[in-house]
């Protein structure tokens, strides 16, 4: 009996666990049956948003109406993530609304990329800097360089020193550093697009050598007389540059230019994200609301397809080609290339190829932690353009409005400089900064030869560190064995010339270059008695020495670019230099800490 009752109860058991075990099944299919309903939607749906992603793309490049893409998608039974008027047909022309019109919660993104993706922390890239060594005169008796206008080091590494920090040695371009500033050099008087002035005084940091100081200043130009500009914004909206000092930065300093635009100007932007579009056609600079709307508009998301934007931009100016007018393509970025055409040389070989079609090219570098510099660099100097980094405002102020007429137009193009030294006076010499900008010798007077470019209104200055013949010096010059066939005498006539230097350049639409020559003669002037021009470049110079702790430092110091810059600091309404004298206090006391 006790074995039947045992039998009953283990058969009961069974049951209830099978039937356990059967419920627990169809709970769990019932679950993967849902979760597999649901996957296909998921996956139409994010189909669906990238392909039209691309529609919009295709209509901004081939003139397909926006309106038809979204109609597309609502006859799918689907709604787009945003509408957007895009440029390239009558039916997407955009309405002329003020961007501060249109409340936050309404302005619609122009371009839908991908979610951001996020930086890899400190992607800053510089190119190395080799310093410019002495010259013994009678082995290298030529210097020749390009000139520079660029000045996006000096306020890159203002950024640094705000937040608390020394910039990285290769950051800091001397030569950037000193071209930040104006100088008061007098203006062009002949026919000529500029003028030259030179100037002899001690070596601050090294007293028994010399510097000579070499200033062109670039005939200025109102903006009311500056030629009709075609000028297309090529903006990178990629998610890289999802960052308050980048996107939002660059929407402002954009602003700030569109005001300074006239009715003879025009202006269409690209953008570039995961693909490029255009997002505005070309719409004359008196249209400002509608340039304005266009530019509120933008959102930043996806990757970086900065090598078909380029092309883009280049051919949307091309087919606009205003003659006798200012072409140029403003690219403003974080630098970051990674989709398509990115390496440097090739991005190098596409923007020489447009600059001989007469498009040239403006850089304006944006943020932190992802600044490819040296690409910024690279591609300014190839497109016959300058580079600048905006760290705020007032620097976009600055180059955008300030100084319009030297970031906008060139007046003069393939600009080189040759110097010669007198061996009888100078027995060794140092190019300051320029060290990418050096040319051979021969290529002076080649003028298939690309070198830099003068805006209207701007000012180049170059600086050479000299040791005079029979001057004390600690410097070791470099020396070869005499030579067997060669004469090996300092040259014998008696001028009194230290040096020799000699300009070319071209008009901006021109092949054929003209030539200027200046000769140096020294006058003895001390320290003391030099001009403020004179002694601010030096301080400037000092102070780019001593950040990068160059080997030619000599007795150079904070200190020493203090006083020299306190001494010169001149007539300065916009605050440059007495902003200057700020960051080497700064500078000091970070270094200090260090």
């Amino acid at each position: 009996m006790n074995k039947l009752l045992r039998l009953f109860l283990l058969s009961g058991m069974v049951a209830i666990l099978a039937q356990l075990t059967t419920a627990c099944h169809n709970q769990r299919s019932a679950q993967e049956s849902e979760k597999s309903s649901n996957l296909p939607v998921a996956q139409d749906v994010e189909r669906d948003q990238r392909q039209r992603q691309s529609e919009l793309m295709e209509s901004a490049q081939v003139g397909r109406s926006a309106d038809s893409v979204i109609q597309n998608f609502s006859n799918r039974g689907l709604r787009p993530q945003a509408s957007m008027p895009l440029s390239g047909s009558p039916n997407a022309a955009l309405k002329a609304v003020p961007s501060s019109s249109i409340p936050a919660a309404k302005r619609m993104p122009l371009l839908t990329t991908q979610p951001a993706i996020p930086e890899v922390s400190n992607r800053e890239n510089y190119s190395p800097i080799d310093e410019n060594a002495f010259q013994r005169v009678k082995h290298n008796p030529l210097s020749t360089f390009a000139i520079d206008v660029d000045t996006a080091s000096y306020s890159n590494l203002r950024r640094f020193l705000n937040n608390g920090q020394l910039p990285p040695t290769d950051a800091i371009r001397i030569e950037e550093l000193i071209n930040y500033f104006n100088y008061d050099y007098p203006e062009p008087e002949s026919d000529r697009p500029f003028s030259i002035t030179t100037e002899i005084s001690q070596a601050p940091w090294n007293p028994t050598h010399q510097l000579v100081h070499i200033g062109i200043q670039g005939e200025k130009m109102a903006i009311e007389d500056l030629p009709p500009s075609n000028l297309v914004f090529l903006l990178d909206v990629s998610g890289s540059m999802n960052s308050p000092n980048k996107l939002p930065l660059l929407k402002d300093a954009f602003r700030m230019l569109v005001n300074e635009l006239r009715e003879e100007d025009q202006v269409s932007i690209v953008v570039y994200a995961g693909a490029a579009g255009v997002v505005l056609p070309p719409t004359p600079g008196n249209q400002k609301d509608k340039i304005l709307t266009a530019i509120e508009n933008l959102n930043a998301g996806g990757s970086t397809a900065g090598g078909a934007g380029i092309q883009l931009a280049y051919k949307l100016a091309q087919n606009n080609f205003i003659k006798s007018g200012n072409n140029r393509v403003i690219l403003a970025t974080d630098g970051d290339f990674n989709v398509g055409v990115s390496s440097d040389t090739e991005l190098v070989k596409l923007i020489e190829q447009k600059r001989k079609k007469g498009v040239f090219l403006t850089v304006l570098g944006f943020g932190t932690g992802n600044l490819q510099d040296s690409k910024m660099e690279k591609i300014a100097n190839k497109g016959n353009g300058n580079y600048a980094y905006l760290d705020n405002e007032l620097e976009a102020k600055k180059v955008l409005v300030n100084e319009i007429g030297a970031t906008l137009l060139t007046i003069a193009k393939d600009v080189k400089i040759q110097v010669e030294f007198n061996p009888a006076k100078v027995q060794g010499y140092r190019l300051i900064g320029y060290e990418n900008r050096r040319i051979k010798d021969e290529d002076f007077n080649d003028d298939t030869k690309d070198a830099g470019e003068l805006g209207a209104g701007h000012t180049v200055t170059a600086l050479y560190e000299i040791i005079p013949v029979g001057a004390k010096t600690n410097v070791k010059l470099p020396d070869i064995d005499p030579l067997k066939y060669q004469s090996n005498a300092a040259s014998s006539n008696n001028s009194k010339e230290l040096m020799q230097v000699k300009l070319r350049y071209k008009d901006p639409d021109g092949n054929t270059s003209q030539l200027l020559t200046y000769p140096l003669v020294d006058k003895a002037v001390k320290l003391n008695d030099a001009s403020d021009n004179f002694k601010f470049s030096a301080a400037v110079a000092s102070f780019g020495m001593v950040l990068r702790d160059s080997p030619y430092k000599g007795k150079a110091s904070f200190d020493q670019a203090l006083t020299l810059a306190k001494e010169s600091e001149g007539v300065d309404l916009e605050g440059y230099r007495a902003e200057f004298i700020d960051l080497v206090e700064s500078a000091e006391e970070i270094g200090s800490r260090e």
